[in-house]
Parts: C-alpha cells; structure tokens; sequence
C-alpha cells in the first residue's frame, strides 16, 4: 500500500501539518483545524495509501519554504503539489497560485479569471476545497466588498497572513495555540 508521510511544523500562527506522497504535496493545514481529519481520510481514499508520521522530500522542501515564508523571506513556493481534485478544483487552485504575494481578489474576479464567469460559488467551492494552504493562497481571495470571507484555518490566520504579505508586524501570542 502507497505511504504518504506527514511532518509537523511550527508557524507564527500554531502547529501547521504537511502531507506529502511521493509525488508532492498533498495536504498543509492548521493543527486544530475541523478541517484536518476529513481532509487527511480523503488523501488516504483518493490515493489508497496510508498516512505515517515522518518525512520525504517534499514535506521537507515545503517545511523549508514555509518557515522562511513566515520569516518574510519567500514569497513564491517551488515545492512540488500532488492535489488530487476536479478539473475546475485543479484551474481554480493554478489560478490562487497567480495571485501575487501580498495582494487579494475576489470570487468573481477568479471566475473571470478563468473563463467562467457564471461560476461564482462553483469557483468559491473549489477555493474552499483546498487542501494545501498557503502554499495554494486562497486566503488572498476576500469579498468583493473587500470583507474577509471564510477561511479553513479561521479568519484571523486569514487577516493575520495578509498583513504579513503586506509587510505589516503584528503580535500573535497566545492566538494560534
């Protein structure tokens, strides 16, 4: 039976996990997440394989990317991603991953972006069925009017990573734990 190996590390914003097969990355999320358990039996169902805790070098290359990330030192991942979806899924997370660094869209706009402008909640439900944050930046899609809109890993890990894109400090003690 295929392995995919899962790391944990550690961020501004709490205990982050890396699932990775021996393809690419598969899964990056927020410990304590709601989100996290369904999302890791599903990878296990769609690659019928079994997680164990432990490292390739892909959630290696991501632990690496992701820590200077957070460090301001990266604003682009050259990790490789495995993530297994629809073909809209798959166009709209190539299309999060064109949004540069530090600036945001919004559902309409990524319909458009991709040639379907009728799909507004089709593409909201694709952004949201990303499994691989941050490294897929669906927290840069907001509302059109500019509010934050849901976020798997909770709207002030959203509010606080577009800060950090933005350059801005904030103190996060106590608020990820």
């Amino acid at each position: 039976m295929p392995l995919l190996f899962s790391q944990k590390i550690e961020t501004p914003l709490g205990r982050m996990w890396i699932t990775a097969s021996h393809r690419g990355v598969c899964l990056a999320e927020f410990a304590g997440t709601q989100r996290i358990e369904r999302e890791s039996r599903d990878l296990e169902r769609l690659f019928q394989a079994r997680t164990e805790l432990g490292e390739n070098e892909h959630t290696q290359q991501a632990a690496r990317e992701l820590t200077a990330y957070f460090r301001g030192e990266r604003q682009t991942f050259s990790v490789a991603l495995d993530t297994p979806g629809t073909d809209l899924q798959r166009h709209v997370w190539a299309a999060l991953r064109d949004i540069p660094f530090g600036t945001t869209t919004h559902y309409q706009a990524l319909a458009a972006r991709i040639n379907k402008p009728a799909a507004v909640r089709a593409v909201a439900a694709a952004n949201g069925a990303n499994r691989v944050s941050i490294l897929i930046p669906c927290h840069r899609v907001i509302g059109k009017d500019g509010a934050l809109t849901g976020y798997g890993g909770g709207l002030q890990r959203k509010a606080w990573l577009l800060a950090h894109e933005r350059g801005e400090r904030q103190a996060v003690s106590g608020l990820f734990a």
